[in-house]
């Protein structure tokens, strides 16, 4: 308890071989996974890898996890100083920094700028890769609180397994001049904060998720329905209230 009082989660960092990466990624999920919810990602041994080798495990990490920033041992520019500072505080401009935190411009020329191609070796097996899933829930307008409580409560009590990453950032019905932080990893849920302001001026609810084997549209659905905009043949937030197992799929 101590500890949770006095330090906060910065970041994920994973450390991945530049030789053996690839490899590990196509044999062991949990390598997959643990490149998916990373805001830094260390490369190491690309000097002893080829050079093809090591580009291609760099798109495959970036298509793993679209918003990470990928460092090399071996750069003379990466240093101890670059581990720090994923969190949502901007050192630079000493502010809150929403879209560098939730990744939001990575993920946007993710899903609308990919080529289609596969830059990795055609030797890989990347059957593990397109289980991974990063939702992004964009809601305009304040949130009452326990709509978003039980909106998480509902997804970690019935997939919690399957939820590897969460940012958001939510105006709240109660107080929307200040927004709510969340921030969690699998099952945990750091502890929200307030922020005394909107740093970006840009107000609403913005949440990205990560997920491992995650029903398709089963995120949004969910989420749609408790900011009371289901879609067809969905219940609303207050049938959801009265019986969290009307969306198919729990």
């Amino acid at each position: 308890p101590a500890l949770v009082q006095a330090l906060r989660l910065d970041g994920v960092i994973t450390l991945v071989d530049g030789v053996n990466g690839a490899a590990t990624l196509d044999n062991h999920v949990e390598a997959v996974k643990q490149a998916a919810v990373a805001d830094r990602i260390v490369l190491t041994k690309t000097d002893l890898a080829e050079a093809s080798d090591a580009e291609a495990l760099r798109a495959r990490l970036h298509q793993i996890n679209p918003s990470v920033v990928l460092l090399d041992v071996n750069d003379p520019a990466t240093g101890a100083a670059s581990l720090f500072d994923c969190g949502l505080y901007n050192p630079e401009t000493k502010s809150a920094d929403v879209r560098r935190w939730l990744g939001e411009e990575a993920a946007h020329d993710h899903h609308h700028h990919d080529d289609g191609h596969d830059h990795a070796p055609h030797h890989h097996d990347h059957r593990h890769d397109g289980r991974v899933r990063s939702h992004s829930l964009v809601h305009d307008g304040p949130v009452p609180f326990s709509a978003i409580e039980m909106f998480l409560d509902l997804l970690r009590s019935t997939h919690g397994e399957k939820l590897l990453r969460m940012k958001g950032v939510i105006e709240l019905q109660e107080d929307p001049s200040r927004p709510l932080v969340i921030h969690g990893v699998q099952k945990i849920l750091h502890p929200p904060a307030r922020l005394p302001s909107w740093p970006d001026g840009r107000r609403g609810t913005r949440l990205v998720l990560i997920t491992l084997d995650m029903p398709e549209d089963y995120v949004q659905r969910l989420f749609s329905a408790f900011t009371n905009k289901p879609s067809i043949d969905t219940p609303d937030r207050a049938a959801l209230e009265a019986n969290p197992l009307a969306i198919a799929g729990l």
